[in-house]
């Protein structure tokens, strides 16, 4: 028998199996945004609550009108100076074809657009939670959207798009360790360096209102981080994308464990904020290099991730900035660690055949990727304090102090989070248990 004739180079042919994966992994990586929202709008007390969830929704709709008008062409177009992109063709969606392939991939260009576009909305709703309590709704609206444009869209071309300088440079960024956390956690430091803290900070009682709302919000955020991270791949051909899931898993477990274990050494206690903290630190460590690393690997990085996050969120007390959920010391830390981390644990074995120290791989890659992490966390950080204190200086970024004490969901929203008026079911027992409810409700605001 004849041998079989092959091309070179097959032009891939659209895969509905992966079109299909994709598309799950993008509706997966939009539920982290609402899971993202009960996670900080437990954390806050009950009076901001509304608002916490309304910075998370709000994202969902101003980027996803500006991603569709030019963000999908600045991030993913064509290179212009290794800074940013360009494609005119994909200005408003224009131009693209049902079945047009996103090139070297097996899925369509519209695929690959709403992945991503699910990215470019929770990068900004990340940064919410650092300014809880004090922000203008409009103010944080125009922040979102001028920010999106400024930095994200710029940031993940200069990460992903095809000609930008990390890009290019080599630097290993799986699923956003740079583009989403570092940029996100950089951007919360820029923003509360110029607004300011909380009134009565270190001095009033802020702890969280709702815990089980919290671990709800950390459920859905680690279901919905496997579409994030595995689905960064494009695909399921290769094994590669099993392995970032595998390893999501195993990092965040290690992760959770490791600010248990620290948290009942400092503070001897194994609480419920601190397992849904710890795994969070993990998911987010785990984003850049969990393609990378072995699960052994993934081990490591989680722990060590855990542990540093665990000790960076007491620092906004000593140095004084008041970065309301640890979004600095969770996202700004752990982006850090798992992104550094590739230099020394990247096996050869996954996504490409880099290899980190710990495989005699030497520090070449290490410094690849510490020239990617500095980059954008120096960028995001003047850029973002640049827009804050801009929006400050023009319509104001914070709200009056009796509207930060009073409620700023009352004062933003016209809305409460819970209704304690109806709690007595019935004219009489509503008049009985009237003293009650209001006791319950000022230890709650409390």
């Amino acid at each position: 028998m004849a041998p079989a004739i092959t091309l070179a180079a097959e032009a891939p042919k659209l895969s509905a199996a992966n079109t299909g994966f994709m598309l799950i992994c993008s509706a997966l990586v939009l539920l982290m945004t609402p899971g993202l929202a009960f996670f900080y709008g437990g954390m806050v007390r009950v009076k901001s609550t509304l608002n916490m969830l309304m910075m998370s929704f709000i994202s969902i709709g101003i980027v996803t009108i500006l991603w569709v008008l030019y963000g999908f062409s600045m991030a993913f177009g064509t290179d212009s100076g290794s800074v940013v992109g360009w494609t005119s063709d994909w200005v408003g969606l224009s131009n693209i074809g049902l079945t047009e392939l996103w090139d070297g991939y097996t899925i369509p260009i519209f695929v690959f657009m709403v992945f991503q576009l699910m990215f470019a909305i929770i990068t900004p709703a990340l940064i919410s939670g650092a300014l809880a309590d004090r922000v203008k709704f409009t103010a944080w609206s125009l922040f979102v959207a001028l920010w999106a444009t400024v930095v994200y869209f710029p940031v993940a071309h200069w990460v992903w798009g095809a000609g930008g300088w990390a890009f290019e440079l080599g630097v290993i960024d799986f699923a956003g360790g740079t583009a989403v956390h570092i940029n996100a956690g950089a951007a919360a430091l820029g923003v509360i360096l110029v607004i300011g803290k909380r009134v009565g900070f270190k001095k009033d009682p802020m702890r969280p209102h709702s815990l089980p709302l919290v671990m709800l919000g950390a459920g859905l955020l680690w279901f919905g981080w496997f579409g994030f991270n595995a689905g960064s791949w494009l695909g399921n051909d290769d094994g590669v994308g099993a392995l970032m899931f595998v390893n999501t898993q195993i990092a965040t477990a290690a992760a959770m464990l490791a600010w248990l274990i620290y948290e009942k050494i400092r503070h001897g206690a194994f609480t419920t904020l601190g397992a849904a903290s710890g795994a969070v630190a993990g998911l987010v460590a785990i984003t850049p290099s969990g393609g990378a690393v072995s699960p052994v690997g993934a081990i490591a990085v989680g722990a060590i991730a855990g542990l540093l996050c665990a000790m960076a969120v007491g620092l906004k007390y000593k140095l004084g900035y008041d970065d309301s959920l640890d979004v600095v010391g969770v996202h700004l830390v752990g982006g850090v660690a798992g992104s550094l981390l590739i230099g020394f644990f990247a096996s050869g074995k996954g996504q490409s055949e880099v290899q980190g120290l710990f495989y005699g791989g030497g520090l070449d890659q290490f410094w690849k990727q510490c020239a990617g992490v500095f980059a954008v966390l120096a960028y995001s950080l003047v850029a973002s304090a640049v827009l804050a204190f801009l929006i400050d200086k023009t319509i104001g970024m914070r709200v009056s102090e009796d509207e930060e004490i009073s409620g700023i969901d009352q004062a933003e929203h016209a809305e409460t989070a819970y209704d304690f008026s109806g709690a007595g079911g019935g004219a009489a027992r509503t008049a009985a248990s009237a003293p009650v409810a209001d006791t319950a409700s000022k230890k709650v605001d409390a």
